[in-house]
């Protein structure tokens, strides 16, 4: 039991060296390469010493303390703020504060062309907290029904709606990996938008794929909204003074919303369904958080809103008219 034990932990441990390695933070690709190749042949043949009780205990201390100096290695891994990064994640949002009115500066709102020709242009928004009046979550799906980004938009009085969309900042010239999401390969940014960049993106302008994006209206509390939403508000200040590491599996889109949520009492208990982000909204409704009143294969249908934002595009009442007809419109978080 004791050698098996050891071969699953050697097996666990070689699997993951191998691609930390490969995507190690060195600039050298062919040396990165080296180096993982070279933990790889290590792991395997103390696993083959196991069986061998004259190098048992030999190969086990090789592959302790090699395994010792990787980790003492990748901790020296730091984020960063000051990279060459992509113009959509150039800027880093940040909030002040006055009471209850809160100004949320460097508001993103691009106007697209294609998803890589667009104008740049941010302002300033400043809300009240008072008069947060409701809670809408956006889902985008490219790749099927288990996987989508989820996006958190909070509704103001006058029509004023704040996205939020918690995403990896990529360097230019940095293409997207699901498994070099794992290994530090990303910072993180929480994206504070107008509601015609982040859905108009996704529903007007991205095509390879093309996404398909859903609204639901969210169901709960005036002051658990306030608490989530000054929750949002210190991590994007947060991340301004100390940077952060995305990670596909526990640092992206949906985990951080759950994470969160947990300053609200009574807070939905962690599921699978926020592992897989597509059955989110699925979750959400489990748990009366969205428009119970129909069937949720009912509720998701109707909520798909890809034909209105097309229709909408760049007109200054988006918000509204993308939100027309929808189940549970006019839906505002209780007093």
């Amino acid at each position: 039991m004791g050698r098996a034990l050891a071969r699953l932990l050697i097996a666990v441990a070689t699997l993951w060296s191998v691609p930390a390695l490969y995507y190690f933070d060195l600039r050298s690709g062919l040396l990165r390469a080296i180096l993982a190749a070279a933990f790889a042949i290590l792991g395997c043949a103390v696993l083959i010493a196991l069986s061998l009780p004259r190098w048992r205990t030999r190969a086990l201390t090789i592959f302790v303390l090699t395994f010792a100096a990787l980790l003492a290695w990748w901790s020296t891994i730091a984020p960063s703020n000051s990279r060459d990064w992509k113009p959509s994640v150039a800027v880093l949002p940040y909030a002040t504060f006055n009471g209850p009115l809160i100004t949320l500066h460097n508001v993103r709102n691009f106007d697209y062309r294609t998803e890589s020709d667009y104008t740049v242009a941010y302002y300033d928004e400043t809300v009240d907290l008072n008069e947060l009046e409701s809670l809408d979550l956006i889902a985008s799906y490219w790749a099927g029904p288990a996987i989508a980004h989820v996006v958190l938009s909070f509704g103001f009085g006058a029509g004023a709606h704040i996205a939020i969309s918690i995403e990896r900042r990529d360097e230019r010239n940095e293409d997207y990996s699901t498994i070099k999401g794992l290994f530090k390969q990303y910072e993180l940014i929480y994206v504070v938008a107008d509601e015609r960049d982040v859905i108009r993106l996704r529903t007007n302008v991205r095509r390879d794929p093309p996404e398909q994006v859903y609204l639901y209206r969210v169901r709960g509390s005036a002051e658990n909204a306030r608490r989530l939403f000054l929750e949002y508000a210190r991590k994007i200040n947060a991340l301004r003074e100390r940077p952060e590491f995305y990670n596909t599996l526990t640092t992206n889109c949906t985990s951080n919303i759950w994470v969160h949520t947990r300053v609200n009492p009574g807070h939905m208990p962690y599921s699978w369904q926020v592992l897989l982000s597509g059955y989110l909204p699925e979750y959400l409704y489990r748990h009366g958080k969205l428009d119970v009143s129909l069937p949720f294969a009912n509720l998701q249908h109707r909520s798909l809103i890809n034909a209105a934002a097309v229709a909408a595009d760049r007109a200054p009442d988006f918000s509204e008219r993308i939100r027309a007809g929808l189940p549970g419109e006019g839906m505002r978080i209780s007093p």
